[in-house]
Parts: C-alpha cells; sequence; structure tokens
C-alpha cells in the first residue's frame, strides 16, 4: 500500500486549496486509526503516511491535538493517540463538591459523571481524567470510575497551615478540593511560617490511589484575619495572573503618555461631536461615549464611540499574550486586577474628558418604533465633552426641578439637550425591548460599605436608574450592531451566545411554578417572551425574588463561540460583545476583526481573499496598503476562535467565582459579629438536609440544618421543593417568610448557621378559578377551559 496519504484522501486536494501545508483530513486519520487497530504515535502515524518535512510533521501534530480537544481521539501515557469510542473511554474535567463527592464533565459535552468520594481521593477539582462508566442510577445518571490522570490542572495550593509536631498539613481553601496536604519541612528554604498562617504551597506529589499529596510551603500570605486577606487568597486560588511581565513592562515604557499625532491621520474627526461618558461615581476606566440626536424624519442618530484598544494591543505582543491570559478585568470590592495595564487602562484607552482620544465607532440609525435600521462603523479621534456619573445623570433627568438636578443642568447645561435626546431613544429602545420579549430580570446587587480600616460597615443594594438603563440600552445596539455586521462580512469572530433552556431543568421549573399556581409558557419550548410574561406575573410577589432565581437556574450559561447560535436572554438572533475592550478580552478580538474587516470591505477582491484566510488556518493577513502596520493584521482562523471562546468563557467564570469567593468571605467575617442576633429571611432554597434562608436587610444566605427545624422528623419534596414534617405536616418552601437566628459563623468553610425562630408567612400559595375569576386575573372562557381541563382529569 502506498505511503503517499494524498492518494489515499478522498479530502487531499481541499486541504490543499485551503492550507500552504496540507495535513490528512479528520476523516482519513479517524479511517486509518480504524484500520491500524491499535493506539499509534505521532512518529509513527507520519513515518505510515508519508509524512517529513518539518512543517507539515508539525500540521499534523496540531491535527491531533484539535481531534484530541475536540473529543475525537484521546492521547494516553505513552502520547499515542487511539479513537475514544473504541476505548469505551470518556475524557473529561474534574469538578469537586466540598463534601468529598465530584463529577466528570466530558469534553464533548452531554451529563456528567457522578464520582464516588474514594475515586476523588486521588485527583482534584480541575484535573483532566479518563473515565468509564461503570453504572447507572434509577433516574439515569452515571457513575464513573477514573481510569487516567490526563493532565493535572493544579500546581500550587493556598490554604491554612496546621502544624503537628516535626510535619505539619495545609488545610486548601479551595472548597472544592478536600484533601489535605501533607507539609514536610524544607531545610533549604528560607520561607518561615507558623500554626494557623495562610500559605501558599507547591505541590511535590499528586494525589494517587494509594498516596497522600505532598507539599512545601514557597509563600506565606499572612494571618488570617488581615485586611485584604481575601482578595489575596481568591487571586492565588483562581490563579488569576496579576502580575505585569518584563515583557509587558518594556512595551509599555516605550508608550507616550498622550496620543501621538500620526496615530490621529485616517480618522474621522469627531472631536467636536459632544459626546460623554457615563459611568459609576468610582470607575477610573472609560470605554464607551455616547451621544444622539433626533431626526428630522422620527427616530435618532446614535453614536457609541468605544476606546481603540486594538490600535495599542497589537497580536503577537506581549501585552497581547498577558491580556489573554488574564482575559478580563477581576472586579472584587474596591480593588481591581485589570486586563491592562494602568496606563492604558487608565490613560491612553481611556475617553477621560477634554483630551484626545482613538476609538471605533459605531453609528447607528433607529426607528421611532426602537429599532436598528442601519449602522457603519469606522475609526475616529473623540474628545469626551464631560465625564458623567449614574447619579448626576439620574437627578439631571429624572429630578429636573430638585434642588439637585438644576444645579447640575445649570453645570452641564452644554450637554442637557443631548442626555435628552439619549433619555427618548431610551424609551424608544426600551419598548422595542418589550415587544421583542426579551427577559428583564431586576436582580438586587450589592455593594460592601467598608471602614478606613477596611473592616466592614455594612451590606447595601446598588441602585439602579434611568442612567444605567439608558447606557445599557445603548451598548446593547452597539452590540446587534456589531454581530450583524460580522455576520455580513463572514469573518470568524467571537459571538456572545446564550441557548435556550435545556428539558429537564424546564421540567423542574414548571413543577415547582406549578405548586405556586404559576405557569411557564411555550410548551417544551419557550421563547423569551414567556420568560418576560411570566416574571411581569410575579413581580410584586414577596418571594419574587426566589422565583426569578429558579427562572435563572432553567437557563443555560452564556458563553462565547465563534457559531452564531443567537441569545435567548435578550432575544436577539445575533449578539456579541463589542463596547468593552479594556477589560475583556472577547471585545478586543471583536475589534480587530472589525478592523480588518472595513479597510477590506472597499475591496471586494481583498474582502475574498479576507475571508478565504478565515476559512484556513494561515497565520496573518495584511490588506493592501497597510503592509507595514500590524495593526491592521488579522491572523484568527475558525480553530482558533473555537479556542479563544473556550478559554475567555473560563476566564469570565473563574472571575465570576473568584468574586463570589470574596463576597462570601466577606459576608462571614461581617456576620460574626452578629452570632446571636435575630433576622427576618426569605427560604431561598431547599434540600435534603435543610433550607437556605436569605437575610433581606443584609443579603447574606444561611443554612438552617433539617435537624434545627422544629421538633419532627422532616422529609425532603423535590417536585415541590418543600421539606414535610411527618407528624405536624408542617411545611417550608421556597419563598417562606421567616425569622431566624444566627448560631454560628465558619469562615474557613464560609458557612453560616440559623436557627428557626418562626415562621412568619408561607410564600403564596395557587388561587382557585373561582378566585381567579374574582380578581379579574382571568377571563370566563379561560376559567371554563380551566374547569373543563379539570372534568377531563
Amino acid at each position: 500500500m502506498s505511503k503517499d496519504w494524498t492518494k489515499r484522501d478522498p479530502q487531499a486536494s481541499a486541504e490543499a486549496e485551503k492550507y500552504d501545508n496540507p495535513v490528512p483530513s479528520r476523516d482519513f486519520i479517524l479511517e486509518f486509526l480504524q484500520e491500524w487497530g491499535a493506539p499509534i504515535s505521532h512518529g509513527r502515524l507520519c513515518k505510515e503516511l508519508g509524512i517529513k518535512d518539518e512543517d507539515s510533521l508539525e500540521g499534523v501534530s496540531r491535527r491531533l491535538k484539535a481531534m484530541c480537544r475536540d473529543g475525537q481521539l484521546i492521547s494516553n501515557r505513552r502520547n499515542e493517540y487511539g479513537i475514544i469510542k473504541k476505548m469505551d473511554l470518556i475524557p473529561g474535567r474534574v469538578i469537586g463538591h466540598r463534601d468529598g463527592f465530584g463529577f466528570v464533565t466530558p469534553d464533548a459535552g452531554g451529563d456528567d459523571f457522578f464520582i464516588s468520594p474514594r475515586q476523588m481521593r486521588q485527583v482534584f477539582d480541575g484535573d483532566r481524567v479518563l473515565v468509564q462508566e461503570v453504572s447507572v442510577d434509577y433516574r439515569g445518571r452515571r457513575e464513573g470510575k477514573i481510569i487516567e490522570v490526563l493532565e493535572r490542572g493544579t500546581r500550587t495550593l493556598v490554604g491554612r497551615y496546621k502544624s503537628q509536631g516535626d510535619f505539619g498539613y495545609l488545610i486548601p481553601e479551595n472548597q472544592r478540593i478536600t484533601q489535605d496536604i501533607m507539609v514536610a519541612p524544607d531545610p533549604g528554604s528560607n520561607v518561615r511560617y507558623r500554626d494557623g498562617q495562610l500559605v501558599v504551597v507547591e505541590l511535590m506529589q499528586q494525589p494517587g490511589k494509594r498516596q497522600m499529596p505532598q507539599g512545601r510551603v514557597i509563600e506565606v500570605l499572612g494571618d488570617h484575619m488581615a485586611p485584604g486577606m481575601e482578595i489575596k487568597v481568591a487571586i492565588h486560588n483562581y490563579e488569576i495572573p496579576n502580575e505585569w511581565p518584563d515583557t509587558v513592562r518594556q512595551e509599555i515604557g516605550g508608550l507616550s503618555p498622550e496620543v501621538e499625532e500620526s496615530a490621529k491621520r485616517n480618522r474621522v474627526d469627531l472631536r467636536k461631536l459632544p459626546l460623554v461618558t457615563i459611568d459609576g461615581e468610582d470607575a477610573k476606566d472609560f470605554d464607551d461615549a455616547v451621544y444622539a440626536e433626533r431626526k428630522r424624519s422620527g427616530g435618532w442618530r446614535l453614536w457609541v464611540a468605544i476606546a481603540d484598544v486594538s490600535w495599542y494591543v497589537r497580536p503577537g505582543t506581549g501585552l497581547d499574550n498577558e491580556a489573554y491570559l488574564r482575559g478580563n478585568s477581576v472586579y472584587f470590592p474596591e480593588f481591581v486586577v485589570p486586563m491592562l495595564p494602568e496606563l492604558l487602562s487608565n490613560g491612553l484607552c481611556s475617553l477621560n474628558p477634554n483630551v484626545d482620544r482613538l476609538a471605533m465607532v459605531c453609528e447607528m440609525t433607529i426607528s421611532s418604533s426602537g429599532k436598528l435600521s442601519g449602522y457603519r462603523f469606522y475609526e475616529a479621534v473623540i474628545q469626551s465633552h464631560a465625564r458623567l456619573t449614574y447619579n448626576k445623570v439620574g437627578s439631571m433627568l429624572m429630578q429636573p426641578k430638585s434642588p439637585e438636578g438644576r444645579s447640575l443642568r445649570k453645570e452641564y447645561a452644554a450637554v442637557v439637550p443631548h442626555l435628552e435626546d439619549l433619555h427618548g431613544l431610551y424609551f424608544a429602545l426600551r419598548k422595542a425591548r418589550e415587544a421583542r420579549g426579551a427577559i428583564d430580570f431586576e436582580t438586587t446587587e450589592t455593594r460592601i460599605l467598608f471602614s478606613d480600616q477596611r473592616k466592614i460597615d455594612n451590606i447595601v443594594p446598588v441602585e439602579r436608574n434611568d442612567a444605567h438603563k439608558l447606557i445599557e440600552e445603548c451598548m446593547l445596539c452597539a452590540n446587534v450592531a456589531t454581530a450583524r455586521f460580522l455576520d455580513k462580512v463572514k469573518v470568524p469572530a467571537l459571538y456572545r451566545i446564550h441557548e435556550g433552556p435545556k428539558a429537564e431543568k424546564l421540567q423542574n421549573l414548571r413543577a415547582y411554578l406549578g405548586e405556586l399556581g404559576l405557569n411557564l409558557g411555550g410548551g417544551d419550548k419557550p421563547e423569551p417572551g414567556d420568560y418576560q410574561k411570566l416574571a411581569e406575573q410575579i413581580e410584586n410577589r414577596a418571594d419574587r425574588h426566589v422565583i426569578q432565581t429558579m427562572m435563572l437556574r432553567s437557563m443555560r450559561q452564556a458563553v462565547y463561540s465563534p457559531e452564531n447560535n443567537g441569545h435567548f436572554g435578550l432575544a436577539y438572533q445575533a449578539y456579541t460583545h463589542f463596547t468593552s475592550p479594556i477589560r475583556r478580552y472577547p471585545d478586543l478580538l471583536v475589534h480587530r476583526a472589525i478592523r480588518a474587516a472595513i479597510h477590506a470591505e472597499s475591496d471586494r477582491g481583498l474582502l475574498n481573499r479576507l475571508k478565504s484566510v478565515f476559512r484556513s488556518s494561515k497565520t496573518i493577513l495584511r490588506p493592501d496598503g497597510f503592509v507595514s502596520n500590524p495593526a491592521f493584521c488579522y491572523q484568527y482562523s475558525l480553530e482558533q476562535m473555537l479556542q479563544l471562546g473556550e478559554h475567555c468563557s473560563m476566564t469570565e467564570r473563574r472571575a465570576d467565582d473568584a468574586t463570589r469567593d470574596v463576597m462570601s468571605w466577606l459576608k462571614c467575617e461581617y456576620m460574626q459579629s452578629e452570632v446571636g442576633g435575630e433576622f427576618d429571611g426569605v427560604i431561598s432554597a431547599v434540600t435534603g438536609f435543610g433550607v437556605f434562608v436569605e437575610l433581606t436587610s443584609v443579603y447574606v444566605e444561611g443554612l438552617i440544618h433539617i435537624t434545627a427545624l422544629p421538633s419532627d422528623y422532616y422529609h425532603f419534596d423535590a417536585a415541590k421543593q418543600r421539606l414535610v414534617g411527618e407528624r405536624t405536616r408542617k411545611t417550608f418552601k421556597l419563598g417562606d417568610q421567616v425569622r431566624v437566628r444566627v448560631m454560628r459563623v465558619d469562615l474557613d468553610e464560609r458557612k453560616i448557621d440559623f436557627e428557626m425562630v418562626e415562621k412568619v408567612r408561607s410564600a403564596k400559595k395557587p388561587k382557585s378559578v373561582r378566585q381567579q375569576l374574582a380578581e379579574g386575573e382571568v377571563d370566563k372562557a379561560n376559567a371554563k377551559r380551566k374547569k373543563g381541563g379539570r372534568k377531563r382529569r
């Protein structure tokens, strides 16, 4: 048989058209491995296929790794590649649980595998493993056995050091890792630590079936209750990059603190357009500036100017690599780990008032009914005419006759008419959102207030006014225009996608709603409008927050992907992130795609070549006329975008988890002084081991263990999300209003324990048809249908 793969692979000619150095197609590799009958190394595979040159060898290596990533192949310890389906093995990522058990999420998607506590002893949360199905329970849930650890996800751990004679051990701060780490003295180390301190341990021995994990202390973070310690721990725990490498320092050292004149050439001059920024009181990085004006024919023109970060952060630089690794800025209470150095984030790229700044502009036309009817993108030089805050704009627009409103309108008289145009545009966009059926949950965001000594003074809700919503709608509009543009030019870029709910979660939600006399329309495939109708229906209920939480849990998480699957929650067919390149890497990638496309758009032949490059794995494109300027280069294939989407989704989840952990720490710290105190709250979750209660005054959640409920044996009714007393038939269910006493706060475990004082009020029960009819909630025809349905049952 010929060893020249090009004569045997039916897709060889197609591969040759796409790549400078073509390699065997995926289908051919799978077919070859099927015939080979056993796993094979990269070297042997290339030898059998007659591949010898260095570029092709590297190309095959990349393809094999991509096939492993996509769940087609698996690489074993001997670096041999085999077909996953033939091995009955499934690769996936370990997710640990604080109670010792865990799950494996398959790389290729699908249901998780349950992993027993015994199996979890050999791995840590985040490890990548091969798992084999060993059983399926009566509910169809799969249990797996770990066959092999493919990749270790943990190199260092943060935790509390506990001394025990000549040795000691580390209790990890990561709640998903339940094994203690043995710490032996290191005579060659200068690091000094003592019992009870928080330290960083480097793992010297990973966990195994018969071996305990071991490590050595490499850094002392300090005492457990030191101010700011919660942020230090989170940064280490979640491995968030927070030090600037020397390459980045050198690169920003060569930047001018002002925008250079050469950078302003060939840009649209918008410096006289009265753009303004509207942000929070404490904001330092200003991504976006806005301006709107009414059209004589009706409707509006809207300008959204976004900081042109892609001009300064070029592909292949140290700055770009570090921004990629960070993925996004991480916002902790009163502390930020930025994606970009301060010279850029707060300086050159920030749209500070009354200074020249480079911007990527989305100019839009919007109809009087709030629909986007046209758009164009271009590079510009702008000046922000005012740095405004949400509170100031809220006062000017919503309380114009109040003393503060009058004073501010006088101070900012030059931009007040334009703010009023923006306000009018907001109402039109809001009306269009309602017509579209987008889901609009009014969730409560909290803010922690600190004293000068960084002790917590209070936990308060963040108030949202029309200024917040105005900016949000303008940004949504620009993001939609961007998605439509990218869809039109057909370049691989990252969309922000949010798919509809899964069947199982939908079933759970409907069962819960049924107990409250509520219904989610839409059958098996509800639309966003069905969710929104339900949200409006519960708007005045005391348990609205709990119901909204259950609705949110039924939906999937939004992610980044080059495949445009639409955004369910916002009810958009195409959506992306364009408006925050200072703090989000996906937005920076989108800006690069826009720049490449707008410079190629006027040249159809160039645009076709651009699309060809996007479909291939070639590494760089230099549009005509910009050969020497790397700012205009686009270097991403579809495969690369898939990987970038996964990475950016991961860094976003990492930031969310880290900030949530810090908030939990701080809330526990705050509640330590409240032990013995009584609070009102609402049952926010029900489990087999108790009920979680969220306190209404301080927005803190804690557990009433099932043994701390009034004297009875309680049984968990999962379908109705409630606990029922065996003797008294007393029930505790989602949404019940209760009064509790704080019994214990465990800062190490991030746990707060409550005791039931009394049940104040039950969540609303379903109303009869007669009650609903009397209150005008249903018409007679609906009432007849409901009664008829009851008879048929």
